[in-house]
């Protein structure tokens, strides 16, 4: 682990990516601090993209071409009044965290969310995740709320921290 920053390029992800967004999605999952789901609850790839925001699906490439990351960008609702509200997920391959990784790709996905005219991205965060939590404070999210014993992960309930950040540009 090194705090040089790898300079990333950020494409959109297709559904071509989705055996690297797996696996890194899984290395979360068995972080126990990125999510509820287990790894039997990934869904197949035309589905986990089926949840997300068209176009707002990203991959992070590094100067070699290694697949770095993902991030993006889940409805909150179906409602035409939410259409401005999104929640963002943001996952870093393993080997690679705490490199400046996810910042370059979440400051990629405020402005691409900005531009598909989203006014709030929220995020739901375990409070031991402070990795996570440390990242989107430093890109303008706040805590508005903590979500006690929200659900169970393996038998044990846990807390989330809800975060929102809301756009400085589309209002």
């Amino acid at each position: 682990m090194t705090n040089d920053i790898e300079q990333v390029l950020i494409l959109p992800a297709t559904l071509a990516d989705w055996p690297d967004i797996e696996r890194v999605y899984r290395q979360g999952i068995r972080t126990g601090e990125a999510t509820f789901e287990l790894e039997s609850d990934v869904p197949d790839g035309v589905t986990w993209f089926g949840g997300k925001l068209p176009g707002l699906v990203f991959k992070g490439v590094g100067e070699n071409g290694r697949f770095l990351g993902w991030v993006a960008l889940s409805p909150v609702s179906r409602r035409r009044a939410y259409a401005g509200v999104a929640e963002v997920s943001v996952y870093v391959e393993t080997a690679v965290r705490h490199q400046g990784i996810g910042q370059q790709l979440l400051t990629h996905i405020i402005t691409a969310s900005e531009n598909a005219n989203i006014w709030t991205l929220q995020a739901s965060i375990f409070p031991e995740n402070i990795a996570s939590l440390r990242l989107h404070l430093k890109q303008g999210f706040r805590i508005v709320g903590i979500r006690y014993k929200l659900a169970q992960l393996h038998g044990i309930w846990r807390n989330v921290l809800l975060l929102e950040r809301r756009s400085h540009i589309i209002y």
